[in-house]
């Protein structure tokens, strides 16, 4: 390991603070009834429940989504026996990874301790503080013992990644190796290299997959496990013993379509791969050297499919695959056990996956490689973003159907919807607006057609069925980029295209923008080579003449020329002034609005008071009350300034305009946001909490304060939304992600909703 990677891990490990994981409340504890209620006395009622019915500890204490990862570092990593001490580096970091990829807490915790009894005593004593339990790094043959005798006792799952991790990996690759090369399970001779835990959990699983028994060969650092033999030989060797006279990996390699490699480097050569069997699939997964290199395959079997435990290769076998998110399942459900059903389940979600279209995460990812299924895609990348929506429910669906899930799931629609929470910070806030979508989907025209980012955004469109996405983009470009992403986007079957070069629309969209902008110095000869060449023109044509009911723009370009052309063609709303942006932020705290962040650099009091009223209609959309602050550097009438007396003017024209509103300024920002604060300085106050939705009285404020919360506090923006225009119409900005273009659409989608029930469509 080169010098500068081995300080850079323990700078890692080292700093802001040492270690990789932490404890923090869930709870508030600011108050002495917070006290109170977090400990004694209010602590003993949740005791007492606990008593008279054991099952509420899972909604009363954190146990149903605690892990305990336990080792004796008796088998760490490629390391070895370094015991349980030098192992906490590895448990803490497979803490790290529950939580990152499927929210999971974990408590790692390292046993000193070797003797198998005294082991499982001291890990099923445990039972009362977890949801689950992650066996780590154990060596074989002990660790099966220790595996077999803890599910007996223990009505938690109880599962050892080493072994079963690998396992469904494994099988995911092979399930999807046999799709590729098209044979099937029953058929296939498979031979193995290694026959520890990690190899035997393998062939165990793909056993109950299909693959026969007879045709299962092992092999190990003795030679072929064949009956009769004595040396290093045990009882879970010997349930694949087969009659045999051949004793070496080279005499029984011959005729194999699978080659199963848990063992050493280089144990797989050139020669033997030569006398496998047609499209042969090669699982050499020693790490760091596998048991063969990718490139001495292919030397002497161009038709073989690889995959190995290195990430420079393509198919990785990788447990981060699995682990979390088949805990995720087995947790939700309450399942007391991770049977094989669950093990099926998972391994036949993580192939279908990688069967699937790549997400735009992985694409960006991976920018170098071609995610096609195939016979160098048979395995999902770890940051597929999809995995915990699609493995979790299978795993909680196979518990349920085999009969050991104790909190079964009553829907699975709403399940998967609060999965995506761990993939999209934004799926809970724009829940209700993807829920209002689905129910009346509209069109809506992106005028950069020809962007990956719309493009992947407009398949999930369709795949989530919240609107039929109309593509403005030359049909030969978008042929090439569907096929070369991996899309399932069909022009003129589930998405509408529009050539800005040849629509035979042409001339009617260019006459109708002469006639609108002849008035403003725009020539007949202008008019035909704008819509010609300005993409976002022929969009708001097309929402302009009802051929759309919605549009996006601004995935490329300046938010200001966007503005202009939507200004000049549909204009505001009747009785709107001005329009303006509104951005939606995700923090740790909650999520809040702030106004006017990119349209009119110093609005009047009458505009920022029709601002407010925008605003808040729009935040409504997601389902929460608008509670609105008006913000200045004066508080409660402090200065005299004019961008103060403009925000004091604006909330009285807002108490007349919109009476209901639970509005109040002008005020400093700590005090929207903290009802203590602002009961101090100003006890009156008109508004009960903490406010959501902040108004600032200059373009310059809005905009500076919206990116330095959305950076500092780690936010996760949803808009630009802009407000007042006449017509559905919102300008991204190029910074936009796939995830951000597929919100906005939602919300085009229900602001067009809204316009056709209230006649404004032309």
């Amino acid at each position: 390991m080169a010098d500068d990677f081995s300080e850079a891990a323990l700078d890692y490990h080292r700093n802001p603070v040492p270690g990789k994981i932490q404890v923090t409340s869930t709870k508030p504890v600011a108050t002495a009834r917070d006290l109170a209620l977090a400990y004694t006395p209010g602590v003993a009622v949740a005791c007492n429940a606990i008593v008279d019915d054991p099952e509420e500890a899972f909604s009363l204490t954190a146990r149903g989504n605690l892990v305990g990862v336990v080792t004796n570092g008796t088998a760490v990593l490629g390391l070895g026996a370094i015991g349980p001490l030098a192992s906490k580096p590895v448990m803490e970091g497979k803490g790290v990874l529950f939580k990152k990829f499927a929210g999971i807490d974990v408590f790692d915790i390292e046993i000193d301790e070797l003797d198998v009894d005294k082991l499982v005593d001291i890990i099923a004593s445990l039972e009362p503080t977890f949801g689950g339990i992650n066996l780590e790094d154990i060596k074989a043959p002990e660790c099966f013992e220790v595996e077999r005798r803890l599910r007996e006792r223990m009505k938690i799952p109880v599962f050892h990644d080493d072994q079963h991790g690998t396992a469904i990996i494994v099988a995911a690759a092979v399930f999807n190796g046999l799709r590729v090369v098209g044979k099937k399970f029953e058929d296939v001779k498979l031979v193995t290299s290694g026959a520890g835990a990690a190899a035997l959990a393998c062939v165990d699983l793909l056993v109950h997959m299909g693959v026969r028994r007879e045709n299962v060969t092992l092999t190990d650092i003795v030679g072929v496990v064949h009956e009769g033999r004595n040396e290093l030989m045990d009882k879970y060797k010997a349930r694949y013993a087969q009659a045999t006279d051949a004793r070496t990996l080279a005499e029984v390699i011959e005729g194999a379509d699978v080659f199963l490699g848990l063992s050493a480097p280089r144990v797989l050569k050139p020669e033997m791969v030569a006398k496998m069997a047609d499209r042969p699939i090669i699982m050499a997964l020693a790490n760091p050297t596998p048991e063969i290199m990718p490139d001495e395959v292919k030397a002497v079997r161009p038709d073989a499919i690889m995959a190995t435990g290195r990430s420079d290769f393509p198919n990785q076998v990788n447990n981060v695959l699995c682990f979390p998110f088949i805990f995720r399942g087995a947790l939700d459900v309450g399942a007391t056990v991770i049977n094989e059903e669950m093990k099926i389940a998972c391994a036949k979600a993580i192939a279908d996956l990688a069967m699937a279209e790549p997400s735009d995460v992985v694409a960006a990812a991976y920018s170098d490689q071609e995610l096609v299924f195939g016979a160098d895609y048979i395995i999902p990348k770890p940051f597929d973003p999809r995995l915990i929506v699609e493995i979790a429910p299978a795993v909680a669906k196979a518990a349920m159907e085999s009969g050991v899930a104790r909190r079964p799931i009553p829907d699975f629609e709403a399940y998967r919807q609060k999965l995506t929470q761990f993939v999209f910070r934004s799926g809970l806030a724009m829940k209700p607006v993807f829920d209002r979508a689905r129910e009346n989907p509209k069109r809506v025209v992106f005028a950069e057609g020809e962007d990956e980012r719309v493009l992947r955004a407009a398949q999930q469109m369709i795949e989530d069925k919240i609107g039929h996405p109309i593509l403005i983009a030359r049909p030969e470009v978008l042929e090439t980029r569907i096929k070369r992403m991996g899309l399932k986007l069909v022009p003129g079957e589930n998405v509408e295209v529009v050539n800005p070069q040849s629509d035979p629309r042409y001339p009617d969209y260019w006459k109708l923008y002469h006639q609108i902008m002849e008035r403003k110095g725009v020539s007949p000869d202008y008019a035909r080579t704008v819509v010609r060449t300005r993409q976002t023109v022929i969009a708001t044509l097309m929402l302009k003449r009802g051929e759309a009911d919605a549009m996006i723009c601004g995935t490329v370009g300046r938010y200001d020329d966007h503005l202009r052309h939507i200004t000049d063609l549909i204009g505001k709303a009747d009785g709107v002034r001005q329009m303006s942006a509104l951005n939606m932020l995700i923090l740790s705290k909650g999520v809040y609005f702030l106004a006017d962040t990119y349209v009119t650099p110093d609005p009047t009091a009458e505009e920022i008071a029709e601002l407010a009223v925008l605003a808040a209609a729009e935040v409504r959309r997601f389902g929460i009350e608008p509670k609105v602050a008006l913000l200045s550097h004066s508080s409660f009438g402090s200065h005299q300034t004019d961008s103060a007396i403009k925000m004091r003017e604006a909330l009285q024209l807002l108490m007349r305009m919109a009476p209901g509103l639970e509005v109040e300024g002008e005020m400093h920002g700590d005090a929207a946001v903290s009802e203590a604060i602002r009961s101090r300085i100003f006890p009156n106050s008109r508004l009960q909490g903490a406010a959501n939705l902040f108004i600032l009285p200059t373009l310059d404020a809005a905009n500076i304060s919206f990116n330095l919360l959305k950076v500092l506090g780690e936010g996760l923006s949803v808009g630009p939304i802009l407000l007042g225009s006449a017509l559905p119409a919102h300008i991204l900005t190029p910074s936009v992600t796939v995830r951000g273009i597929v919100n906005m659409s939602a919300l085009a989608v229900v602001d067009a909703q809204g316009a056709e029930a209230h006649g404004v469509y032309v």
